[in-house]
């Protein structure tokens, strides 16, 4: 029987091609996402090509709905054996512009919506009887904090607590806790990124990513997959005694 995986924020960029590449390694994916269009999409594009999928529209910031979101993958793909806590936004917020607003949005999909989905994801696995693997998007930007993006910069920062705690304090339930943490990604999100921190420097479009780029030492821009494969990875039997990490 294939192993089940949630992916959030899988209707687009990073979380699409996590999909992808999970049913490429076997398993059966929920494609969760707040836009219920293009999950469907993904959705319709595996079913297609062969795979098992299912859309979900959730929204991760509400702890109800993606308690549901993974007990409605659980029950209909039959079992539930990884989440991939990918959803996020990334807003420019040079340190005076930043208001509540900005604040609770931000850390209410980056952070909270993490700390939902490793509850709800072990819930999951207790009711399967089983331990599991919960995957966190983290980024190189909670690491080292970046130019512009202070609120993102520290919601990813917290999400390396969350994981690292998380997975002390599930190991003994057989659950791994780990992080991957992408730098510049071509993305929807990286355009927007892109789009605001151009536009509040004065410069055309691609400024933004021209400053940041300068700074990755391999000298291009990642694509979704390479993110992926480190997904793939994480979610594979190869990571098993694998856990408190960030990839």
């Amino acid at each position: 029987m294939k192993k089940v995986a949630l992916v959030t924020g899988a209707g687009q960029g990073i979380g699409k091609a996590i999909a992808l590449r999970l049913v490429k390694d076997g398993f059966a994916v929920a494609i969760a996402d707040y836009n219920d269009a293009t999950a469907k999409a993904v959705a319709s594009e595996i079913n297609q090509a062969g795979g098992r999928a299912m859309a979900v529209k959730v929204d991760v910031s509400d702890r109800d709905q993606l308690f549901a979101a993974v007990e409605q993958a659980r029950k209909t793909l039959g079992g539930f054996d990884v989440i991939v806590n990918n959803a996020g936004v990334a807003p420019s917020t040079p340190i005076e512009s930043i208001t509540p607003e900005i604040v609770d949005k931000v850390y209410n999909i980056n952070v909270k919506g993490v700390i939902w989905g490793i509850q709800a994801a072990v819930e999951a696995f207790k009711k399967e009887g089983h331990g599991g693997k919960i995957i966190n998007a983290c980024s190189q930007a909670g690491h080292v904090g970046n130019p512009e993006l202070a609120v993102y910069s520290s919601s990813k920062f917290a999400v390396r607590g969350l994981t690292q705690t998380a997975a002390r304090d599930l190991a003994p339930l057989g659950i791994t806790v780990n992080g991957y943490c992408p730098g510049i990604v071509k993305t929807p999100m990286w355009a927007e990124i892109d789009r605001q921190v151009s536009e509040a420097a004065g410069k055309p479009l691609g400024y933004g990513t021209a400053e940041f780029a300068k700074r990755i030492t391999l000298g291009r821009l990642s694509e979704p997959e390479d993110v992926a494969a480190c997904v793939s990875y994480l979610a594979s039997p190869d990571s098993d005694y694998m856990t408190v990490s960030h990839c």
